[in-house]
């Protein structure tokens, strides 16, 4: 007890220390960001206050990306489209810098997150109506997929990068023991990220925080459709970047088309890109000319499961939740509904009721549950998938409400639509929706719905909900994606120590988590002498050349040592192996008689 009992005094006292440590705020300066010609009252001035009517089909790309609200079509504004020299003049820049950039310490890199989060904590309310007004969420919407998972990556790389990025100690083996292993992360230069529009705040900030957490610098290309938002966000980084003497130039932002897109891709030391298959295709094409390492996160047709032993009422808020996030802009959002048939009337009947609560309308102009279609002409597309339904059978029903809708901005909204009597035929059940439609097909067991699911040319990601967590893990196990939540929905990307991304059409490779910080960096292996200088690497005399006579006999007894599956047939091995290394003129003889 003596011996024990000034240790535990020493160990309360350091716990205490500890606790007394966080107490105290860590010292982050403030940061200040121009916002004047975004707010409201500024940006929509009587000048600049117009209806932006977009033509319809397909238009010729030019040097102009227009932007306006999708919710109210007003008018918001452009930015150039680059071109391809104009983009290789912006990773030039970054490239330059990063040089600079991966020598700084990681507690330089700690204090531009934390600078970073402050903000961001500081003014919620402008980051989400800015990227509410861009792609038409609601505010509620924008704070659960812009603020919160952009927080808690922030969070994840203040407590853990560090820790990810050091050298890594590895088992050096039989044949190696007296080597140290070791893996080593450097950062690759310059990574690109083309992303998509749905959450212009956290697709900018997530590949931009880990390529700079790691060392590298960031050339990120907006989408068209979100580039009035992205270009506000890029003030807040280059803020930050300022605040911790970072060299200009480390962070870049682009706008413009596919050809600006391309040019990124032909320029940079990796690619990071969020979007559809169609384009991630091409993305992969481009990449292949200068080889460079491409991560794919693309669409997604998730499966969400309903056993039959449930709480219907916490289910079915998950379920809306699922399908109409972030205003029918799926992101991991449930794109196909699985019910077990015993529950399935009981299910539609109260989802159907919630559903004809919602309200639909402009997401700052009143209390909306949902808010507009990002992207022109979407509706259309969404109202041709349901069409589809119907005509193979399927029926509507129930349908959320409009709330007061301009005139101009009828066609970018579209009510959410429960659908039943779906099957696996219909385009709805196989298309990605993007979109605010609910989908509910009967299972009647585990093997079917598991069987159903898999049936996708997608692979993101699945939510399985059952009374039995057991069954739920069971189910979840066996369909083929890359992200699963049980009894949960969309869990999996607020642990941003997890890896997110998907299988198939979904795309491949990883972001977030250990595995996508550590994919922005150069992956060294590295071997060394443990006991250096007091015991030094030798080749083996059987084996220096001239090669002796009895080097292959050498060479079986040392892999017999290292490696037969019995101890005995080791210990015998190597009493040979000392055998022939005690042979001191084996070498001299085979020069002899070669000789």
């Amino acid at each position: 007890m003596a011996f024990w009992w000034p240790l535990l005094v020493l160990g309360m006292a350091y716990a205490l220390c500890r606790f007394l440590l966080m107490l105290i705020p860590p010292n982050v300066p403030s940061i200040e960001v121009d916002a004047s010609d975004v707010l409201e009252e500024t940006s929509q001035s009587k000048k600049n206050s117009f209806i932006y009517i977009p033509r319809k089909g397909k238009v010729a790309q030019t040097d102009k990306v227009q932007c306006y609200e999708p919710a109210t079509m007003k008018y918001l504004g452009y930015f150039p489209a680059l071109t391809p020299a104009e983009v290789e003049e912006h990773v030039a820049q970054a490239r330059n810098a990063q040089q600079i950039w991966a020598k700084s310490s990681f507690r330089e890199r700690r204090q531009f997150l934390r600078i970073l989060l402050k903000y961001i904590i500081d003014h919620q309310e402008l980051i989400c109506e800015i990227s509410s007004r861009d792609t038409g969420k609601t505010m509620v919407d924008a704070s659960l997929g812009e603020i919160m998972t952009t927080c808690e990556k922030i969070t994840w790389l203040l407590n853990e990068g560090e820790k990810w990025l050091k050298p890594e100690y590895r088992s050096s083996g039989r044949s190696m023991l007296h080597k140290k292993a070791k893996v080593e992360f450097y950062p690759l230069g310059v990574i690109g990220a083309i992303v998509s529009w749905n959450y212009p705040f956290h697709n900018f900030f997530n590949p931009m925080l880990a390529a700079v957490f790691s060392g590298n610098a960031a050339v990120i290309k907006v989408s068209e459709h979100a580039s009035w938002s992205g270009c506000f966000y890029f003030r807040i980084i280059q803020a930050a970047l300022s605040a911790v003497g970072a060299p200009d130039n480390l962070v870049h932002i682009i706008t413009g088309f596919e050809e600006t897109g391309q040019a990124l891709v032909s320029s940079v030391d990796k690619i990071i890109f969020v979007g559809s298959p169609g384009v991630g295709k091409m993305i992969m094409q481009k990449a292949s000319e200068t080889l460079i390492p491409v991560t794919l996160e693309l669409g997604g047709k998730d499966a969400f499961i309903v056993c039959e032993d449930v709480d219907l009422t916490t289910v079915v808020q998950f379920a809306t939740r699922a399908a109409l996030q972030s205003s029918g802009q799926n992101c991991a959002g449930a794109e196909r509904f699985y019910v077990h048939k015993d529950i399935y009337p009981s299910f539609v009947d109260q989802i159907v009721k919630l559903i004809k609560s919602i309200s639909v309308g402009p997401p700052l102009s009143g209390r909306y549950d949902m808010g507009a279609i990002c992207m022109q002409e979407h509706s259309e597309k969404l109202q041709n998938l349901v069409n589809d339904a119907l005509e193979k059978g399927a029926e509507i029903a129930g349908r959320g409400s409009f709330g007061n809708l301009g005139e101009d901005a009828v066609d970018q909204f579209f009510p959410p639509t429960v659908v039943i009597n779906v099957n696996h035929s219909m385009k709805l059940m196989q298309e990605e929706t993007f979109g605010p439609i609910i989908p509910i097909m009967k299972f009647s067991s585990d093997e079917e719905v598991i069987r159903l699911a898999n049936d996708s040319k997608y692979g993101l990601g699945c939510a399985v909900f059952s009374g039995n967590k057991r069954r739920a893990t069971e189910i979840a196990s066996q369909l083929h994606c890359g992200v699963a939540a049980i009894n949960d929905f969309a869990s999996t990307y607020m642990c941003q120590s997890l890896p997110f991304g998907g299988v198939k059409h979904s795309g491949f490779g990883r972001f977030a988590g250990v595995e996508g910080l550590r994919a922005c960096c150069l992956v060294k292996s590295v071997v060394e002498d443990r006991w250096w200088p007091y015991i030094k690497t030798k080749i083996p005399k059987p084996i220096q050349y001239p090669v002796a006579e009895n080097g292959f006999e050498f060479q079986e007894s040392l892999v017999e040592a290292l490696y037969s599956l019995s101890v005995w047939d080791r210990l015998r091995a190597l009493v040979i192996v000392m055998k022939f290394l005690s042979e001191k003129n084996s070498t001299a003889d085979t020069v002899k008689k070669r000789q």
